[in-house]
């Protein structure tokens, strides 16, 4: 694994399958930022603890097997995100990529935006970079939409902003015009935020869009990675 993410300025781990050992020698590889994953709005039935969230659970999640949105403002789960994001930090990481954010654009209530804050500010006392992982009308309201920003973030990371998953048959495809402008606008709204932007990509090897994406990215300052497959293989 570790040998697989030399060459790379930027990485996203699962740090729970890591130890400070490993999480050191990815630095010492020439690794400037190490970030983990940490999955913020749902729950998956292989990570150690679900049982203890069948209270949480809100709906089961699209095209994920195994995979359920959780309502994020019950402290039982707001307690469990703190003490996996301290015991992640205490491994070295340089900071946290955050998903499942889009829990809010499910479940717009005033609760589950308050939930989200709430933790993404417990994370912010942690002294490390944060990106979020799509979430993209939760970032709006918390941040680009107001003059007072009610949490810290790095940046945001966009996924499918050229290209498309269809889940029915696993193809990868392009994105639709309306959605990529809408993504594009979105990422515009970021930067001038002062937010990092990563896009990730998913299409096979030699896609014609690459270049598309490439040029875009190189444009407007952004980073991106492309993914010939949905397990994130490069």
């Amino acid at each position: 694994q570790i040998e697989l993410l030399k060459g790379y300025d930027t990485v996203v781990i699962d740090a729970a399958y890591f130890t400070k050992e490993e999480i050191e020698t990815i630095h010492q590889n020439g690794t400037k930022k190490v970030y983990t994953y940490l999955n913020i709005g749902s729950v998956e039935t292989f990570r150690e603890g679900y049982d203890s969230f069948s209270d949480c659970i809100l709906s089961e999640y699209e095209n994920w097997p195994g995979e359920f949105w959780v309502d994020v403002w019950r402290p039982e789960w707001q307690t469990f995100i703190e003490q996996s994001a301290k015991a992640l930090a205490g491994k070295g990481v340089d900071g946290f990529f955050l998903d499942n954010a889009d829990v809010y654009y499910l479940y717009p209530t005033q609760e589950i935006f308050d939930g989200l804050v709430s933790i993404i500010k417990m994370l912010n006392t942690l002294d490390k970079d944060i990106l979020i992982n799509g979430g993209d009308v939760f970032v709006s309201e918390a941040v680009l939409n107001t003059d007072s920003p009610q949490i810290q973030i790095t940046g945001v990371n966009q996924e499918c902003v050229f290209t498309n998953i269809v889940f029915e048959n696993n193809t990868l495809v392009q994105q639709d015009a309306d959605t990529s402008k809408y993504y594009r606008d979105y990422l515009a709204l970021c930067k001038a935020k002062g937010l990092k932007v990563y896009l990730l990509e998913y299409a096979k090897d030699g896609s014609e869009v690459e270049d598309t994406i490439k040029d875009y990215c190189s444009k407007k300052g952004f980073e991106y990675y492309r993914s010939s497959s949905i397990e994130l293989v490069g």
